[in-house]
């Protein structure tokens, strides 16, 4: 598994020749890390009485950044899993009309699976960003700007993470699939940004108070 790597590791895999991982595991990795950010805000600031007032708040964002790192690792393995299912589909034999019409479908089938996961860990990645906005206005002072570290780097995967969407998208039949996926990427991107901001706008508030 490439979640067992260390980070030097991870990195000399995704700079190889080899296609896994690639651009969805990293978008992946950097959504963990941002929500790995929102946690070490929370842990800095639970317990301390100086943030008593938040301290519920905090715990529960602790709880739901720690949620979504453990989703995105997972979501990693499974960026390089549905890779290798398209390839193998891709191919398959088309000698003839029974093997051509067989590898479309499996191909298409796979194509599917390669487009939604991503399009979970841009999913995945925008909570990282709600929750970064949430720790940046509550959280622990001396940690703030760690807050929008987390808040840039969930928006940047996401966003990223769209275009692992939409590379498999342009190969989809299936017309009214394909718009729906760009619909709702349309909109993650656009609240990401908007949530983004604002994550920035507290914590510049705050740096400087």
């Amino acid at each position: 598994m490439f979640t067992d790597h260390t980070v030097s590791g991870f990195l000399d895999e995704l700079a190889s020749a080899d296609p896994v991982p690639g651009g969805g595991s990293a978008c992946a990795l950097a959504g963990a890390t941002a929500a790995a950010l929102v946690s070490m805000v929370c842990n800095l600031t639970v317990g301390k009485r100086r943030y008593k007032d938040v301290e519920s708040t905090l715990r529960d964002v602790l709880a739901q950044s720690e949620f979504h790192r453990a989703r995105l690792m997972q979501l990693l393995e499974d960026d390089t899993e549905v890779y290798n299912r398209v390839m193998s589909a891709y191919r398959m034999p088309t000698e003839t009309d029974a093997e051509c019409t067989a590898r479309e479908e499996a191909w298409q089938a796979a194509l599917l699976d390669a487009a939604a996961v991503p399009m979970a860990i841009a999913r995945e990645c925008l909570g990282v960003v709600q929750l970064a906005e949430t720790a940046g206005r509550h959280g622990n002072a001396w940690a703030v700007s760690d807050a929008g570290a987390a808040a840039l780097l969930a928006k940047g995967a996401a966003r990223a993470a769209g275009l692992s969407v939409e590379v498999n998208l342009r190969s989809i039949r299936d017309k009214a699939i394909v718009s729906g996926y760009r619909d709702d990427l349309a909109s993650l991107e656009q609240e990401a940004q908007s949530i983004c901001q604002r994550a920035l706008d507290a914590v510049e508030a705050r740096m400087g108070a």
